[in-house]
Formats: C-alpha cells, sequence, structure tokens
C-alpha cells in the first residue's frame, strides 16, 4: 500500500533517519488517508528522544515534553512528533502519570485506543499494522486495542471518542467494544465538561447525529452526558401531529438540520422542556404548552454546564424560543422583534430549524407555512422597517435634552416604549411625533 505524505511530513521522516532514528506517519492522518478523506493533521511518532528532536529542527514548541510531544514548524506549519512510549498507571481515568520513552513502534502502537488508529506509515517501510486496523477499516468496524475494559479504565474518554468514530466514519462497534461501553459508562463522569462537548460537536456536525445519540442511549452515556434528552427517551406525544415519541423527533430534526453547530444544537433542544410540560386532556391528546418558553431555561443551563461561549448559548436560546411561531401566525409588530431578537442575518437558521421540525413530524409536511414567514421577513427587511432602538428618528439624548431629564434606567425604558409603538405603526417613525409620544409616556409615568 502506497500513501502520498505531505512534503514537510516527509521531510521530518526522512530528517530523522537521516540521524539514525525510525519515524512515521501515525494514527487518523494514516486511516483517514486509506479511507479517501483528507487528514485535518499529520502527526509523527519516533524513536528519537525529544531532546533530539528539538535539537534537529530549526524551529519548536515543547507542547507536551513531559509526554514526548514536541511540536515542530516546517514553513509555519505545525507537526507533532511525539516519541514512542508506553504509559504508566492512570490517573483519574484520563491521563498517564507518567511515561516510559521506548525504541519500539510496536510497543508505542500497543498503548492506542483504537486498531484504526494503531497505523503507522513511511515511504521506506510502508504500512505498519500489529493490530489488524487495516482489516477493520475494511470491514468499517471500531475496536479497541486489546482489551476494551482496559483501554477504558485508562481513559474513559475512549468510551465518547468511539461513539464520535462509529458515527463520523458509518462503522459498527464491535460487539466486545459496544458491552464494555455500556459496562463503563458511568466512568464518563470523570471526564472534564470541556471534552465531553468537544465530543458532542463532533458527532453534531457529522452526516447523520442521529446514529451517535441513539448509540449514546443505547450504551447508557447520554444519561450521564445529557440527562435532560435521555428523558425524551420513549415519551409518547400522543399527538396527530406527531408519529414518533420525542426523542426520536428531536435526531430527526437534527438530521434534517444543515450542517451548522448553532442550528444543531437549537435542533437537539429545541424539545428539551418537553418531558417536563407534558399533559394529557380530557380526550386523551398530548399537549406540551409553553415548552418553548420552559425549553429557554434548560438549554441554558445544559450549554452552561457543558462550557459553550455565551454567543452561542445566547443564540441556541433565541432559535428554541421562537421554533413554534411558524404555527401561529405572528402580527407584524410581533414578527418585527422575533427579527429584531435573532437578526436579520440569523434568520436562515430560524427557517431551517423550523423546515426540519416539520419535516421530523406526522406528514403532511406543510413547507409553505416557512415560506410564507420567509417571504414576510423579506418584504419587511426591503421595506426598511425599524426593528431596533437605533433605528429610531430620536435618541437618549434627544430625550434628555427636550424634557431635561438626567440619565438612567428610565431613558431605555422610554425609548423601548417609543420602538413598541413604531414596530405596530412604522410611520411613527418621525421625530416631532416621537418625542410627543415620549411626553405623554413621561407625563403618565410622572419622570
Amino acid at each position: 500500500m502506497i500513501i502520498s505524505l505531505p512534503k514537510n511530513v516527509a521531510y521530518i521522516i526522512d530528517t530523522l533517519y537521516d540521524k539514525g532514528f525510525e519515524a512515521y506517519a501515525v494514527g487518523g492522518c494514516i486511516r483517514d488517508s486509506i479511507l479517501g478523506k483528507k487528514p485535518n493533521d499529520w502527526d509523527i511518532t519516533t524513536s528519537a528522544p525529544p531532546e533530539i528532536i528539538e535539537k534537529t529542527f530549526e524551529k519548536t514548541i515543547p507542547t507536551g515534553i513531559k509526554h514526548g510531544t514536541v511540536t515542530v514548524l516546517i514553513d509555519k506549519e505545525p507537526f507533532e512528533v511525539t516519541t514512542y512510549r508506553i504509559d504508566g498507571e492512570y490517573l483519574n481515568n484520563r491521563r498517564p502519570e507518567e511515561v516510559t520513552f521506548v525504541s519500539s513502534l510496536k510497543e508505542d502502537l500497543a498503548r492506542r485506543d483504537f486498531t484504526i488508529n494503531a497505523l503507522a506509515y513511511n515511504h521506506k517501510d510502508g504500512l505498519k499494522d500489529y493490530h489488524n486496523g487495516l482489516s477493520d477499516i475494511k470491514e468499517g468496524i471500531i475496536r479497541t486495542v486489546g482489551n476494551p475494559d482496559v483501554r477504558f479504565t485508562e481513559d474513559a474518554l475512549r468510551l465518547l471518542r468511539a461513539v464520535r468514530f462509529s458515527c463520523q466514519l458509518g462503522f459498527s462497534l464491535s460487539e466486545e467494544t459496544y458491552d464494555s461501553i455500556k459496562k463503563n459508562s458511568s466512568l464518563i463522569k470523570n471526564i472534564s465538561r470541556e471534552r465531553i462537548r468537544e465530543e458532542l460537536n463532533k458527532i453534531l456536525l457529522s452526516d447523520k447525529p442521529s446514529k451517535g445519540f441513539l448509540l449514546l442511549e443505547s450504551t447508557g452515556l447520554l444519561k450521564y452526558i445529557l440527562p435532560e434528552a435521555q428523558a425524551m427517551v420513549g415519551l409518547d406525544q400522543r399527538n396527530p401531529h406527531h408519529d414518533k415519541d420525542v426523542f426520536i423527533h428531536t435526531l430527526s430534526v437534527i438530521d434534517n438540520a444543515p450542517k451548522n453547530l448553532t442550528l444543531r444544537l437549537a435542533a437537539l433542544l429545541h424539545d428539551i422542556a418537553k418531558p417536563e410540560t407534558f399533559t394529557i386532556d380530557k380526550k386523551g391528546k398530548g399537549h406540551f404548552y409553553g415548552h418553548e418558553k420552559a425549553g429557554v431555561e434548560v438549554s441554558e443551563r445544559l450549554l452552561r454546564r457543558l462550557t459553550y461561549d455565551n454567543e452561542t448559548i445566547a443564540m441556541v436560546k433565541k432559535l428554541v424560543s421562537h421554533h413554534m411561531m411558524v404555527f401561529s401566525s405572528p402580527k407584524d409588530s410581533t414578527w418585527k422583534k422575533v427579527i429584531g431578537d435573532i437578526g436579520r442575518e440569523n434568520m436562515p437558521l430560524l427557517f431551517s430549524l423550523q423546515k426540519a421540525d416539520i419535516l421530523a413530524s406526522a406528514p403532511p409536511h406543510d413547507l409553505d407555512k416557512v415560506e410564507k414567514l420567509k417571504k414576510r421577513t423579506e418584504a419587511i427587511i426591503k421595506n426598511g422597517n425599524p426593528l431596533y432602538i437605533k433605528d429610531l428618528e430620536v435618541t437618549g439624548e434627544d430625550i434628555m435634552n427636550t424634557f431635561l431629564l438626567k440619565p438612567g434606567r428610565h431613558i431605555g425604558d422610554i425609548l423601548n416604549y417609543l420602538l413598541e409603538r413604531v414596530l405596530e405603526k412604522p410611520e411613527l417613525n418621525n421625530k416631532n411625533k416621537l418625542l410627543n409620544i415620549a411626553k405623554g409616556y413621561i407625563d403618565k409615568n410622572k419622570l
């Protein structure tokens, strides 16, 4: 088998050989090359100790020197070069307390997580495959290197990585790997929220996220990392508009949504509060009154627990809050508030979520509702209708100067009141008219 190595990777490998050491491209880059995918990065393993790597190349960064990793910069491009090693005792099911450098590639590959990642290659020796990784790639199997219980106990993040690889690559978990994940699923509690978030993001951005979430649920991982989603499993909606339980419906919405992390997070969370808002009427019909509003609170709590950034949290909350408006035929003033809240540039995210939601519900799938909202939105934006306080023909300074008011929260209250009036009647957006309306508000509220 011949794998095309980038010239800078080949240069690092050849340079280390010239110094009398072995070196190979290793891990995911070899797996992806075999699969015909473009690797995101190229890692190199070598028999050279870290100090030799640092002396051999002009520009290096000691990124993980304790564990034998030196980042080599070639033409400003970083490559992680790691000395062959075996791991010592693992701490907290995550990191080895210490590592021992060795001179054997075979020993180094034996410590790796999955057979498909335990592959090494260079142009001199070809493919090194001591654990049948090539066979597992051809058969589409995720299998641990050695005893799965040992691999998962060493590093519990591997539990989630196994699911993620299965989802990303479209591979199946081997029976012994699957059984071991179920057996050891509680160990995921020892993994940092940041690490869990990153794996979750990769599942969400895969071609078919539903496969990953079904595996998370069946292996027992879901209840530890997303207990709010676990509550949706098996919840019969008992409603003619839905032909799936809440969990399966949610997975279908995620699959239907375009590959955008914020959008797919909103798809995951759009019905997250249905379990707590579920009621059944006298006719046996299920309802979830206010689930979108309750979902905003649940979404924020969940996303903050997983350490998402404030910008992502804010947008997901807005999408969850407004996703049901496609069914309510909102009046123009209400819809303008939604556009102002979400932002003109982000409205396609809301429409994509609404489409995905409709397609995941029981037929018929009336997408015309979304198209009508899109056309209303385009008309509002094209007409230049005011949507924000900054669009008003008066400013806070105008109000303070005209009515001799001091700065304070009351100025914002006045401006918000004026915006409410203008959203209802755009023709009121005139300085004199707005100042007259402001005077009435000030007199009424005795400001």
